[in-house]
């Protein structure tokens, strides 16, 4: 972890609200917040953690997941610069650790605000509106995800992970298995059978979509043709 040199003017291009506080309010934020560098890969935080701060992502992103005691992991979304983290702000707000895990997904600079000051700002109708706002977003976004994993089968779920990012995904099993919060071996095996109906076709850490229609059709029902 490094300290870049301080980019007001990109933390503003990122999160308009810092130039929506009044300039005294603005003032505190950048006068206390922390700059950090992370190289990919950094644990940012992770389960029973205490929350010191609210990041603000000014570039790279940041992966939250839910670990389970066996190693599994289901991830829950990313942050990108202009975003917040529910569970920072769930934290902070509620005073309690951190119930997930967050990690640098690439090189990633962080402006962090101390929790006295993140307490402070929520006084000011701009950065309170601002939280809350990504808040609910954020709220949305779970839930969805939890109907996807109570409701849609395995296969559905995977079909619907491999449409829309072109013919050749470079992508290992693992990565999928991650994206889905599943185990690589469940993966394979359907893959196997996507490729057995013609439906793609499987190389070295890459997958090459034959029947993008046919993908659909599972992803939209769970009926393999």
């Amino acid at each position: 972890m490094s300290t870049p040199t301080p980019d007001i003017a990109l933390a503003a291009a990122r999160y308009p609200m810092i130039e929506a506080l009044p300039e005294a309010a603005r003032g505190r934020l950048l006068a206390a917040g922390r700059w950090a560098r992370v190289p990919a890969g950094t644990l940012l935080f992770d389960d029973h953690q205490a929350c010191e701060g609210f990041p603000f992502v000014v570039e790279g992103s940041v992966r939250v997941v839910k670990c389970a005691a066996n190693g599994r992991e289901l991830p829950l979304y990313r942050v990108t610069p202009g975003e917040t983290c529910i569970i920072s702000s769930s934290c902070l707000l509620g005073h309690d650790d951190y119930n997930a895990r967050g990690i640098a997904e690439t090189d990633t600079v962080l402006l962090m605000l101390p929790k006295p000051e993140f307490d402070a700002l929520l006084g000011e109708p701009a950065f309170r509106s601002f939280v809350f706002h990504l808040f609910a977003e954020r709220i949305a976004d779970l839930m969805q995800l939890i109907e996807e994993v109570a409701f849609h089968r395995l296969d559905q779920r995977l079909a619907a992970q491999l449409l829309g990012k072109g013919r050749l995904l470079h992508v290992t099993h693992q990565q999928l298995a991650d994206e889905l919060g599943s185990v690589r071996e469940f993966v394979s095996r359907l893959l196997k059978g996507f490729a057995a109906q013609g439906l793609v076709k499987l190389s070295r850490e890459q997958i090459e979509i034959l029947d993008p229609a046919g993908l659909r059709r599972i992803a939209s029902d769970g009926r393999q043709t």
